[in-house]
């Protein structure tokens, strides 16, 4: 029979002594980043169970898998055998569920003044890692901000636009497609590369980041999309927008769902969706954008 750690009083330090020893992990959840939590005890793996799991517990969990914060947290029915942290095996029946975790993954945005935009970085299971300007494109940008709940890809800035990491600079770059829900779905290049420096650690900026905005169309949920850089509103252009793009944004700014996504024609300077400050004339077209 599976058994699980019961804890009738969950202790943070209990956890975080554990979890950094190696001895917690999250499984059958798709990916390290997410499952049910389990504890390895005397060798063996067995099922986290009992009352007072919160939200606080999971970002602890999370934090030191190496799989950012935590975003999801969720009991299911379970009744085996347990432990208590100061005792003996016992059974769950007194609260019979365990607990299911979904964390961000192992990536995160730091420099920034919100926690939806700022430099990239990816952990590799070891330490926390910087991603050439070079090797992020649209659809990482995508992934990135789906995986920590920050809507849409505002923005990708490049040349350490949030400063300068520390470490190492990530060996492989993501080949991500767009639709993937964490970053450890990604493929990668096969082969390693090693002429980037931190000069060149890329930046994004999401659309829950508080740096975008819909203007001119009538009301805060309506208009052409803006995003603030260095303190100035710019238009946002450039091919790639979809009508999920726009609902992501309009939920984001509080505006319910998107109803209509519209280019219009605009070709003086602005950021690309994915790209740095430049001219249109390539893809000379904005976009507007009408929240329900």
């Amino acid at each position: 029979m599976e058994r699980c750690l019961f804890f009738l009083s969950l202790s943070s330090l209990l956890l975080l002594s554990t979890a950094s020893s190696g001895y917690v992990r999250l499984k059958d959840g798709g990916s390290p980043c997410a499952g049910r939590v389990e504890v390895n005890h005397e060798g063996e793996w067995r099922t986290v169970c009992g009352a007072g799991w919160t939200e606080s517990d999971a970002k602890l969990v999370c934090r030191e898998l190496g799989c950012g914060t935590a975003v999801e947290v969720q009991p299911y029915p379970y009744s085996g055998s347990g432990f208590h942290k100061n005792g003996p095996y016992r059974t769950c029946s007194d609260y019979p569920y365990g607990f299911e975790v979904q964390c961000s993954g192992g990536v995160r945005l730091v420099g920034g003044a919100h926690l939806c935009d700022g430099r990239v970085e990816v952990h590799d299971g070891r330490s926390w890692q910087t991603v050439c300007d070079a090797d992020f494109d649209q659809q990482d940008a995508e992934v990135v901000c789906r995986e920590l709940g920050c809507g849409a890809p505002a923005e990708v800035r490049g040349a350490a636009a949030f400063g300068r990491g520390e470490g190492s600079v990530w060996s492989k770059e993501l080949q991500c497609r767009g639709h993937e829900s964490q970053i450890f779905f990604c493929p990668t290049s096969p082969t390693q590369k090693q002429n980037c420096s931190h000069e060149n650690d890329v930046g994004l900026v999401c659309s829950g980041s508080g740096y975008v905005r819909l203007k001119d169309g009538g009301s805060p949920c309506a208009g052409r999309v803006e995003v603030n850089h260095g303190g100035e509103w710019r238009t946002v252009c450039g091919a790639g927008w979809t009508e999920s793009d726009a609902k992501v944004m309009c939920r984001e700014l509080g505006c319910g769902t998107a109803v209509e996504l519209r280019p219009y024609p605009y070709s003086g300077s602005g950021f690309h969706k994915n790209g740095p400050y430049r001219t249109c004339s390539d893809y000379p077209y904005g976009f507007e954008v009408q929240c329900s």
